[in-house]
This record gives C-alpha cells, sequence and structure tokens, in this order.
C-alpha cells in the first residue's frame, strides 16, 4: 500500500493546482477524503490546502503540535466551520458540510474531550439526550434501555454498575465509553475522538483502546486526535501529521517511527529514512 508524504514547508514551490494524494486503500474510494481543504479566522490562516484520505475500518491518528491545527481541522470535518476553500468527499460523492446535522445525517460523530455528558443524567438519558424515542406522547423508557443496553454490549462496555446509574458516579474510562457508544447509536460511519485518553489511567486508557479498536472490527473509520505517541502507535493503522496548518504528512503507520512522526509535527519535515515521498500536497 502507498504511502502519502507531503512536500515539507520548504523547497521549490509545487505544480500549480498541487497533485492529489495517492488512495489511502490501494484503490479502494476511503470514506471521507478532503482535497484542498483551507480555513481561516480574519487574517489568520489555520488550515492551508489540506488532503486527508479516511478509509472505513481504519484507525486514523490525528497528530501535531499545539496550533497545528487539529481541532479545526476536526471542527471542519464535524460541521463546525465550513471550509472556505476545497472539497469534501463522502463514499466518493462530492458534499457540504455547513452544519453539524449534515455531518451527522452522513454518518460522522464527534466526540469531544470534554465529553458533552450530563452528570445529573443517568447512562441512557445522557445516551439519549437530544434524541428521545417517544411512545405516543410518552417517553419509550423500554425502548431506550434496550437499545442503550444493547449498544453497550455489542462494544463490551461491561464495568457500569447499572444503565441507569447516574454519569457522575462513571470512572473517566466508562464516562468515555459512554460518550462512544452515543455516538455509534446512530448509524454511524466515522467517529473523531478527540484526545479520547487524556487525563486517564493505566487501566482506564487500556479500556479505551480496546473499545476503539472494537469500533474498528465494526467496520467503522476511526480518527484518534492524540498528543500521545504510545497510544498512537498502540492502537493506529494510519497517521496524518499536521504542521502550522499543513498536512505535512500521511500514510501507514508502519512507514513511521516515533523520531520521525516527533519531527514531523515539531518541524514539519524529517531527515530520517522511514517514509518515501510519492506526491506533493498543495500550498495555501
Amino acid at each position: 500500500m502507498l504511502m502519502t508524504h507531503a512536500e515539507e514547508p520548504t523547497g521549490s514551490a509545487p505544480a500549480p493546482g498541487g497533485q492529489a494524494l495517492a488512495s489511502a486503500s490501494g484503490g479502494v474510494e476511503p470514506l471521507l477524503r478532503l482535497r484542498g481543504v483551507s480555513k481561516h479566522f480574519g487574517a489568520v490562516q489555520a488550515l492551508f490546502g489540506v488532503d486527508l484520505d479516511l478509509p472505513a475500518g481504519e484507525v486514523t491518528a490525528l497528530c501535531g503540535d499545539n496550533g497545528a491545527g487539529k481541532s479545526v481541522l476536526t471542527k471542519t470535518i464535524a460541521g463546525i466551520y465550513p471550509p472556505d476553500e476545497g472539497a469534501i468527499f463522502w463514499e466518493g460523492r462530492q458534499v457540504h458540510i455547513r452544519s453539524p446535522k449534515d455531518s451527522a445525517s452522513l454518518g460522522i460523530e464527534t466526540v469531544y474531550q470534554d465529553l458533552a455528558l450530563a452528570d445529573n443524567l443517568d447512562i441512557v438519558q445522557n445516551m439519549f439526550l437530544g434524541r428521545e424515542r417517544l411512545s405516543g406522547i410518552f417517553l419509550d423508557e423500554d425502548e431506550m434501555e434496550r437499545a442503550a443496553k444493547d449498544t453497550l454490549a455489542s462494544l463490551h462496555v461491561t464495568t457500569v454498575r447499572s444503565i441507569r446509574q447516574p454519569v457522575a458516579t462513571l470512572s473517566g474510562g466508562q464516562r468515555q465509553a459512554v460518550a462512544v457508544a452515543k455516538a455509534v447509536m446512530w448509524n454511524s460511519k466515522l467517529v473523531l475522538l478527540d484526545e479520547p485518553t487524556a487525563a486517564l489511567g493505566v487501566a482506564q486508557t487500556k479500556m479505551v483502546l480496546d473499545l476503539v479498536r472494537r469500533l474498528k472490527d465494526h467496520g467503522l473509520a476511526v480518527v484518534v486526535i492524540s498528543h500521545n505517541l504510545n497510544d498512537v502507535f498502540e492502537v493506529a493503522d494510519r497517521v496524518a501529521i499536521l504542521h502550522l496548518g499543513r498536512m505535512v504528512a500521511q500514510g501507514r503507520l508502519s512507514a513511521f517511527d516515533r523520531q520521525s512522526v516527533v519531527d514531523y509535527m515539531t518541524t514539519g519535515g524529517s531527515s530520517r529514512e522511514v517514509v518515501a515521498p510519492v506526491s506533493n500536497q498543495r500550498r495555501g
């Protein structure tokens, strides 16, 4: 399988319009493709012509230092920040994602670092918050309990005492599991996880990484935004690295070592002979 390596920030200019990246899956159309996506906020350019491939059934780690553009790129995919330039392709067809509703309708769900869970509500209430099921004019509590239980069971989340216990009583790992289960309940195909193991202990981190693997086994495309390279090399199939708003490297994780990832994150390039460039990334 080919690995794509973006042109480094210095050097000769690319051909006008840039060159398309090689397919992420050896000719198989990725679930999501971004081509030339740019975003600015006033005079501040946050993303410069970003290309990204996200195949189904694989975990892609999105890496970059603080200020690299990870959050902006994630929120662009999630529909919070519509791109100023570029194209987004979903299952091979061009789409326009202008709102979180557009993103969710495609099957894209995002679990942010704060998890967006209500501590005073129980697990079932959190999983259906804003999407409650009704039986006539009343809440269908039995159906929601069944669906929540089935979803948690399918992800092998077995450590919670009761699906009716308040979220405030859960551990960090359990809260992350509930947030992920909430995301995948709605026929999602792509799940974005923002720093899913931040502030977790060793045992809880293992639990969350096992959960990420199960999402992959269910055929979902998973993006893990993380600074933790131990987690990245533990669970990811692919890596995409941003530096100052540009996608400086992207490909199979096996084509990188830890030092080369750090090099790309901190300088935008690497002198290590770990990856071979096959195409140039367009420039902003």
